[in-house]
């Protein structure tokens, strides 16, 4: 590692991992940067000792790979973040999850090339379709992750909207500076703890960096009843966060999907996926809707239509407290 290249960690949250997981680290310690330490933060043990059992896993990765274990009631998209950021001595580190794979092996270089304006708090990677990632999910990589790398600040809000803001952890580097000054990932949160800690850092007056040449393998093939739990959740995360949300709805970005979507199937010719692509409109509004508004509703249809089941466990049972008390 030479001077100039500050010394960089990885941090993967886990949860079921499998064989992939070999072939990220692999991967990972393939990179032309070297990686300095890779922090797996497991939940529920039983799972993980399942997949390494007779693997020779700590023989080959003790002196790279560091393991901590959580409970399933223990996790939370920004508490579970920062414990392993905690852990963590090093300049950069780099927030993955375990279904991203680095597309070569420049992806750290990349990102750290972004990070070196002195300004940038943090570095997104781009997004790329795995092989059994359908059309429609295709676009909607290109339309998230186009091929023109970008920086963001607040002079891009009245262009830019709510983008400004994105930032995604499927693959993410962060300054350990900036993100110490800033206070961190938010301590608990439903969803969206890297979109709040880019908004936080845009309105500080730093910039969030979209670097395109950082490349990841990383899509779903979600149904339409999966992206309206998804959304419901994220309605919910930005109602708890109105200091952030209340003046860039996502509509507006919505909005562009709509008519970009329906434009590039008619240019495909792919006429018949438009009746399938509406209802997918239908059902995540749906969820964003009722999220943004979930204090309106009964805790039995909130449960069901959460993605995070433990997340709304927790919370009422933290009301229960403080009515008794």
């Amino acid at each position: 590692m030479t001077e100039k290249t500050p010394k960089t960690d990885i941090i993967i949250p886990l949860y079921k991992p499998g064989e992939a997981l070999f072939s990220l680290l692999e991967r990972l310690e393939s990179q032309t940067v070297p990686v300095n330490r890779i922090l797996l933060v497991n939940t529920e043990r039983k799972y993980f000792d399942e997949l390494i059992c007779g693997t020779g896993f700590a023989e080959k990765y003790g002196k790279l790979v560091s393991v901590f274990h959580i409970s399933k009631e223990e996790f939370d998209h920004g508490g579970t973040r920062r414990f392993a950021v905690s852990h963590s001595d090093a300049a950069v580190f780099v927030m993955m999850t375990q279904d991203a794979l680095p597309a070569d092996n420049y992806l750290l270089e990349n990102l750290l090339k972004a990070l070196s304006d002195e300004k940038t708090a943090a570095a997104y990677a781009r997004q790329l379709p795995a092989k059994d990632c359908r059309f429609l999910e295709r676009f909607m990589r290109r339309f998230n992750y186009p091929e023109e790398s970008r920086v963001k600040s607040q002079a891009d809000l009245q262009e830019l909207g709510i983008k400004s803001y994105f930032c995604s952890n499927v693959c993410a580097a962060y300054k350990r500076s900036v993100y110490d000054e800033l206070g961190g990932f938010v301590k608990r949160t439903i969803f969206n703890e890297d979109m709040l800690f880019a908004a936080g850092a845009v309105k500080a007056g730093y910039a969030i960096a979209y670097e395109a040449k950082a490349r990841v393998l990383h899509s779903h093939n979600y149904t339409i009843g999966q992206q309206f739990h998804r959304n419901f959740d994220l309605g919910v995360s930005q109602a708890e966060h109105p200091e952030v949300f209340r003046n860039i709805p996502s509509e507006k970005e919505g909005k562009k999907v709509v008519s970009s979507t329906t434009a590039h199937l008619f240019k495909s010719k792919k006429y018949y996926l438009l009746p399938y692509f509406y209802l997918q409109c239908a059902g995540r509004y749906a969820g964003y809707f009722l999220g943004k508004h979930y204090r309106a509703l009964p805790r039995f249809f909130i449960i069901r239509c959460t993605d995070n089941k433990q997340y709304w466990e927790k919370n009422f049972s933290k009301r229960k407290r403080r009515k008794k008390e």
